[in-house]
């Protein structure tokens, strides 16, 4: 057992102040408010914030950051994008996955996550062979949350197709592919090992449904599903939606929602384009949208209708997908500024309970990362003990009104005042600084000036 003080907190409630939060094995066993600590006490310098969780990442995608941003086609778009992406997945093996993800699991819990959705489907060696070991590309990325002290939501994804109709995969996409019965046996394999990682969660993934189809996924659910998180890419772009009418005559959330039943175990990542009776479907269902405000930008996928589908009572979180950012802070804002665009007003999303636009976003991240990732996160009794402390030296953070903290924040800063991560109970980051950051630093160099 352990007792940190804080001087102010943000709990379920709001603000509070001089809170001990008492920790056993990792998880939050009491919290009680305008309390004095003990010699004992761990005391934390700064204001207290949940750490929330990242819905949706291809982690491998971070070594490419930055070099799809030439302009060769003056129709670039995703689809050329993608051709970048296979080129920097074509010749990565488990200790550079490794690496990799190290790097960019210290960064995201710099920037105020703690739980990662690891949207995985780079499965085979290079050839397109399985690896003798079917889980060892995924076992990369579980071992580097670890080491790190990242918990991962693993999501081994089934991936088969080049488009719909079972179009043949292309060579690109050869690491990536299984038969359903291998993706299944895979899964098994996983399921044997995760209990040996106390952070780190499993769960079920379709890469998309241009990428398999209601065949592969009802037998995958039929075997496999027991009320762990089920992600999927859909309605990511209008390619998508147009090839989806063309194939079947109806929309992808349109036929999932027919093939499938959706549920609160549900993540739909992207779903950026939806008609008004998909954006009710998935609000009604209880299932949850994956926002990736800087990856949907950088690939022009175009905006989610945040406001409607709240209105609906739609639940979302927050991802960092491709990893052109690695910044909460900065995921919030653009989803915010990009409804504000978009219906050229002003203070887009909140609720009547709570008008204070940032502390809206961050209580609707923390509530959709959690039901995302399987995990439970939050400054709560029973939640694990993670949490993020602010530098009390910056100016805005020692001045501000408790009240004003997060729309300071997300709307006032430009730096990163994160000093503090904890995980577990377990202190990850110290003045801001990790204590593998040269070694994985040196390590990450290594991997950019071989690649690229």
């Amino acid at each position: 057992m352990t007792r940190f003080f804080a001087s102010l907190a943000y709990l379920q409630h709001g603000w509070a102040k001089n809170v001990l939060l008492t920790v056993v094995n990792g998880h939050i066993d009491q919290i009680e408010e305008d309390s004095d600590p003990a010699l004992a006490d761990v005391v934390l310098n700064g204001p207290v914030l949940p750490t929330v969780a990242n819905l949706h990442s291809h982690g491998f995608q971070r070594l490419m950051a930055g070099m799809a941003e030439i302009a060769l086609n003056p129709e670039d778009s995703f689809w050329s994008w993608r051709d970048v992406m296979y080129q920097t997945a074509r010749e990565l093996g488990p200790e550079a996955l490794q690496v990799i993800a190290s790097k960019l699991y210290i960064e995201l819990l710099k920037g105020g996550f703690t739980q990662v959705a690891e949207f995985h489907y780079l499965h085979n060696q290079p050839d397109g062979s399985p690896y003798p070991k079917v889980t060892e590309l995924g076992d990369a990325m579980l071992r580097a949350g670890q080491d790190v002290g990242m918990g991962v939501t693993l999501l081994p994804a089934l991936y088969q197709y080049s488009g719909f109709g079972q179009q043949a995969p292309k060579a690109g996409q050869q690491r990536f592919v299984q038969s359903t019965q291998a993706y299944i046996d895979q899964y098994r394999a996983y399921q044997a090992s995760i209990d040996s990682y106390p952070l780190h969660r499993l769960g079920l993934c379709f890469h998309s449904l241009r990428a398999t189809d209601f065949a592969a996924i009802k037998q995958v659910l039929s075997k496999l599903h027991q009320s762990q998180p089920i992600h999927i890419h859909i309605a990511e772009q209008l390619k998508e939606v147009d090839d989806c009418l063309h194939y079947c005559d109806k929309r992808p959330v349109q036929r999932l929602v027919e093939e499938c039943a959706l549920d609160q175990h549900w993540t739909l990542i992207h779903a950026t384009h939806l008609s008004q009776e998909e954006l009710r479907a998935i609000a009604q269902a209880g299932a949850c949208v994956g926002i990736c405000t800087t990856t949907e930008a950088n690939l022009g996928d175009g905006l989610f209708p945040a406001r409607a589908f709240e209105q609906a009572g739609g639940i979302w979180g927050i991802g960092t997908d491709s990893h052109v950012s690695t910044s909460l802070q900065e995921e919030l804002r653009w989803f915010e500024y990009g409804q504000r665009l978009s219906e050229h007003k002003r203070n887009r999303l909140y609720s009547e309970a709570q008008p204070r636009i940032g502390n809206h976003l961050f209580d609707r991240t923390l509530q959709g990362g959690n039901q995302a990732c399987g995990v439970q996160l939050g400054l709560a009794q029973g939640s694990r003990a993670d949490w993020m402390v602010w530098d009390d030296k910056e100016p805005f953070i020692q001045a501000s009104k408790a009240e004003d903290l997060i729309n300071r924040w997300l709307f006032g800063l430009s730096g990163n005042p994160i000093k503090d991560v904890y995980v577990a109970g377990q202190q990850v980051i110290k003045q801001g600084q990790h204590a593998l950051d040269q070694q994985t630093n040196e390590a990450f160099a290594d991997l950019v000036r071989q690649y690229f």
